[in-house]
């Protein structure tokens, strides 16, 4: 059965699941977060397939989130380390913790804290303002069109109706 691809759509959401869609992905990079470089580390580490983890690497490879660096020549094998790119999907990892601590964490508390190395403070995600500063809530916040949003759809009474409303 044939995936159906959001790569097109006009939408950071769809276009970013397209990419990280299934749950090893996410996973593959929680790992590199963790420190994580080494084929085996991170096999041994999530219990996955290494079919499955030679795909996942390679597509975050190709998409530029992970970098293979060689660190043995004979034979040649590789640590997988982040790039720009991939250091920058720390907030979205961060964020689904925050999200996850809330919603699904069990009596005992939170699995993971994230500890703030320059605070010295245990802390959780918390989605701002990149203006203000003041917290995001879809309570707050409108969706609207972009300037990359494709005109071809922009004119649409039901696209106009999405942007129109607020639905959160």
């Amino acid at each position: 059965m044939k995936r159906t691809s959001f790569a097109k759509w006009p939408c950071s959401v769809a276009r970013t699941m397209d990419l990280f869609g299934d749950a090893w992905t996410p996973l593959v990079l929680r790992e590199a977060f963790y420190g994580l470089r080494r084929f085996d580390e991170i096999q041994a580490g999530l219990g996955i397939a290494r079919n499955t983890l030679a795909d996942r690497l390679r597509l975050l490879v190709e998409e530029g989130l992970l970098e293979k660096q060689p660190y043995q020549s004979e034979p040649v094998r590789y640590d997988y380390v982040l790039t720009d790119k991939g250091r920058d999907f720390f907030g979205v990892i961060a964020a689904m913790m925050a999200w996850g601590d809330r919603w699904l964490a069990d009596e005992a508390g939170v699995p993971i804290a994230l500890h703030h190395e320059r605070c010295g403070h245990d802390t959780q995600a918390e989605v701002v303002c990149a203006h203000c500063h003041e917290p995001l809530t879809a309570s707050d916040t409108a969706m609207r069109m972009g300037p990359g949003y494709p005109e071809r759809l922009a004119a649409r009474p039901d696209v106009q109706a999405r942007f129109a409303g607020r639905s959160a």
